[in-house]
């Protein structure tokens, strides 16, 4: 493995969306991650991908493959964790583990047999690493939720409408799940990691969406006391208020985005629209914002987005244009730098940030559910014979299909 994280080893007991993503970033920076899944995820090559009405289909199948790009770069072993001797399997790999991640609701992974207090006793290094929405206590800790009643509560999601009288739209699930959920995890599991090379102790990380979401909003809470934040939405610089932070439309239909907050990137735009020089006066006057939001939609409509990116790229007008998941991997910018790659045909998103020294290697491949089931077992010191034994009960299964590393 390549990346700064090389030697890092992970144990993802499978979840869904933020768990995933963030074990995901660790993979990407070199962690050798080995994802726990369920046996009935195992299929082998020709089976239906059809699944029982009560699983949600999680993932785009294309053929007999499913797309799950959060699943890249590491390797799957199939583990029965409802069965003992299936447990007693998953914690011979915790015990050679630097990280274990898991996204159960609280208490389930105490059920399983596979808690935190359980884990740490036979491996005391342990960073046992827990993403849920609501965290492990409080009122609403054993109740259901999403990424969208995460971001509701932590107060970030009735800041985003245009208008009072606008229900709010929230930026996809990247805010809670991805922003505050996994991203979130990632610092606290490599915070504990940095700890254990002081102390040699490992110890629990609480990850809770709701919790990230509000330390996203801290900017907001310091705005607010000084009086520099309005709870009435499209008021504020940041929420589409302001003429010089918005998004425009073209005379296209599509869209472009200008950020000019600072005075002199806002005289070149208004010098490049050819509009008054009054919308400089007034920049920092609200009661202006209205008449001046109205004055550049209308240049903007009067041309086209890619006329407007020949107009005002490689200016200082902070401006960018709003592209679509299949344009943003070939916009030039995107292309030069390399932030998207292609690997087996599908275009994704590289590794990041980027390092000088221990550049990670690109993302590794898609896998199969239980596609190393033995190879994993074997590296974990498991024996051939045991190994066997574990197969032929079901306890584990491997992947039809998948290299056998004794054939």
């Amino acid at each position: 493995m390549a990346g700064p994280l090389s030697g890092m080893r992970v144990v993802e007991l499978q979840g869904r969306g933020p768990g995933p993503f963030g074990v995901m970033v660790l993979a990407d920076l070199g962690a050798d991650v080995v994802r726990v899944n369920r046996l009935d995820d195992v299929r082998d090559p020709g089976e239906s991908a059809a699944r029982p009405v009560d699983r949600p289909v999680e993932r785009m199948v294309r053929g007999d493959r499913r797309i799950d790009l959060l699943a890249r770069g590491r390797r799957s072993v199939a583990i029965d964790l409802k069965r003992p001797e299936g447990v007693a399997t998953a914690l011979r790999l915790v015990d050679r583990a630097d990280v274990l991640v898991e996204g159960y609701r609280p208490g389930v992974a105490e059920r399983l047999g596979l808690g935190p207090s359980v884990c740490l006793e036979r491996n005391p290094g342990l960073v046992y690493a827990r993403i849920t929405g609501w965290g492990q206590d409080g009122p609403y800790a054993h109740t259901p939720g999403h990424d969208l009643n995460y971001v509701a509560l932590a107060g970030a999601l009735d800041p985003l409408r245009r208008s009072p009288s606008d229900t709010p739209a929230p930026p996809l699930n990247l805010l809670g799940d991805f922003g505050g959920g996994g991203m979130l995890l990632v610092v606290g599991v490599l915070s504990a990691l940095f700890e254990r090379s002081r102390s040699g102790a490992g110890q629990v990380v609480d990850t809770a969406m709701v919790d990230g979401v509000a330390l996203l909003t801290t900017l907001f809470h310091g705005m607010h006391a000084e009086g520099l934040w309005s709870d009435v939405p499209g008021t504020n610089v940041l929420d589409l208020g302001a003429p010089f932070y918005n998004v425009y439309e073209t005379a296209d239909s599509k869209y472009v985005t200008i950020a000019a907050g600072e005075p002199q990137f806002y005289a070149e735009l208004v010098q490049r629209l050819g509009l008054d020089d009054e919308l400089l006066r007034n920049q920092s006057d609200p009661s202006t914002w209205d008449d001046a939001k109205q004055q550049l939609a209308a240049v903007f409509k009067t041309k086209t987005r890619d006329e407007w990116c020949e107009i005002l790229e490689d200016t200082e007008t902070c401006f960018a244009p709003v592209l679509g998941l299949t344009e943003a991997p070939t916009h030039p910018h995107n292309v030069k730098r390399g932030t998207f790659v292609e690997i087996d045909g599908i275009v994704q998103p590289r590794a990041a940030p980027r390092f000088s020294r221990t550049a990670p290697a690109d993302p590794g491949p898609l896998h199969r559910a239980g596609q190393h089931t033995i190879d994993v077992l074997l590296d974990a010191g498991i024996g051939r014979p045991e190994v066997d034994a574990l197969l032929d009960a079901r306890i584990v299964r491997q992947a039809r299909g998948a290299r056998d590393p004794v054939e």
